[in-house]
């Protein structure tokens, strides 16, 4: 079985658990990156959910044209004002993982 993976394309699924009480101000502060990351060059998807068992659980799902241009994400003042401000107000956990899509 020859498995292939889109080995230049970058996945990103990242996953928050809000605070108890904080889901909608977490979601409200999520909601505010997507506009201008959607303007990045690079990104192909950036799509945020609520988990339907458990609504503290929201989830963005990302696809980057390539880890240079997730990276530059990351860095954006906006990515890091949320990561450094917003995050510890509205967060209880967070993962982070990174894919690469398996090609039929």
């Amino acid at each position: 079985m020859d498995i292939r993976k889109n080995e230049s394309q970058l996945v990103c699924i990242a996953k928050f658990i809000a605070v108890s009480g904080e889901v909608n101000d977490l979601i409200k502060n999520l909601h505010a990156l997507i506009p201008a990351t959607l303007q990045e060059g690079g990104c192909i998807r950036y799509e945020l959910n609520q988990c339907i068992e458990d609504e503290n659980r929201i989830t963005f799902i990302e696809k980057w044209f390539d880890q240079k241009t997730f990276d530059a994400h990351c860095a954006k003042p906006y990515i890091v004002e949320f990561f450094n401000e917003g995050k510890p107000l509205h967060v209880k956990e967070f993962e982070v993982s990174l894919h690469k899509e398996i090609l039929p």
